[in-house]
């Protein structure tokens, strides 16, 4: 039961996110005023990116900038355009140090770092392959408190913590309707954009997410089977002869996960031959969607170790993935015979 059943009675839902933060923020101190100021920021920069999605035909933003990221890959312009939202957004918050992106080179601070107790990590468009086919994307936060001593400049160390050390964490979902599911450690929140007032709001029948422990649907890209090792092979066949399963794959991270998240199941990013340490980010992917995930009561996992426990070397540091409900991600454990975690 969110914050504002228990102050206001359920028949009060659907709650603004204002409101709900406020409430929140009054029920948990842990949740300061500093990081509230922050998650209401994001909201901002998601409206934003909402609307530059849904225009981007329009605006021609589908082509190359000519550039390729920090991990190899082509930006087109409307990667870089919703990076540059959260960037101008965030930096007239006092409370942002500095933040790390998937379309930067390394963390980027801000003019007030040294103030600043909280940095963040985003993946500004997740989906690319789904843009000029109108499929769904979205973007994924995380925020940390800083490492680093007050009143000192931001420093990379702030931006390898291990995923367990994140005070809040989410993503926007870009579809049919803007969703927005985060959490703060006080449960897993689904709220969607009313475009005729502008605010998002929270639909009674997700004030408070908990992901099935078992699902049917199983989410991965079998045109990489090839390169997967033999355990990882029988899995997926095995997930294939059980009574009501069934694949969904859409190519977006966020929608993958968000499904599976609802209705429960699996998706998973193994690693493979071509990709011996996995494909997908570590701290600006992996992290934040295993502390929403793992908050819903699922689980997340490399194969070996449990997602939030790894300790990052680098910024670019990718990881294999398998997440979802919890019984769904321990099978996968049975047939790689390696522990999930100790």
């Amino acid at each position: 039961m969110s914050a504002v059943e228990r102050q206001n009675g359920e028949h009060s839902l659907p709650v603004n996110i204002a409101d709900h933060i406020r409430a929140e923020s009054q029920l948990h101190p842990e949740v300061t005023g500093s990081l509230a100021s922050i998650l209401t920021d994001l909201t901002r920069v998601a409206k934003e990116i909402s609307f530059t999605v849904n225009t981007a035909g329009i605006q021609n933003l589908y082509r190359s900038t000519g550039r390729t990221n920090a991990y190899g890959e082509n930006v087109i312009q409307l990667d870089e355009k919703a990076n540059q939202q959260f960037k101008d957004i965030l930096a007239n918050n006092d409370n942002v140090a500095g933040f790390s992106s998937e379309e930067e080179e390394g963390f980027v601070p801000y003019p007030n770092s040294e103030d600043g107790k909280y940095i963040l990590w985003f993946d500004p468009l997740d989906g690319s392959s789904n843009f000029d086919i109108n499929g769904s994307v979205g973007s994924i936060f995380s925020i940390y408190k800083r490492v680093s001593p007050d009143k000192t400049p931001v420093d990379e160390k702030d931006f390898i913590q291990k995923g367990s050390e994140q005070v809040c964490a989410g993503y926007f979902l870009y579809g049919p309707s803007t969703m927005l599911v985060y959490t703060a450690r006080f449960g897993v929140y689904r709220f969607t954009l009313n475009p005729s007032v502008g605010e998002f709001v929270l639909p009674k029948e997700y004030a408070q997410i908990a992901t099935p422990d078992s699902g049917g649907i199983y989410s991965v890209n079998e045109a990489y089977s090839n390169n997967w090792p033999d355990s990882v092979k029988s899995y997926v066949n095995h997930l294939k002869t059980r009574p009501g399963a069934t694949s969904r794959y859409v190519g977006s991270l966020v929608a993958d996960v968000d499904r599976d998240l609802l209705k429960g199941g699996v998706y998973l990013y193994p690693a493979d031959s071509n990709h011996p340490t996995g494909k997908l980010r570590l701290n600006c992917e992996a992290n934040p969607l295993a502390f929403v995930v793992e908050q819903a009561g699922g689980a997340a996992t490399d194969g070996t170790n449990r997602i939030l426990d790894l300790q990052p070397e680098s910024l670019l540091q990718t990881t294999p993935l398998i997440i979802g409900s919890k019984n769904e991600v321990e099978l996968f454990r049975q047939f790689t015979q390696r522990p999930l975690w100790q």
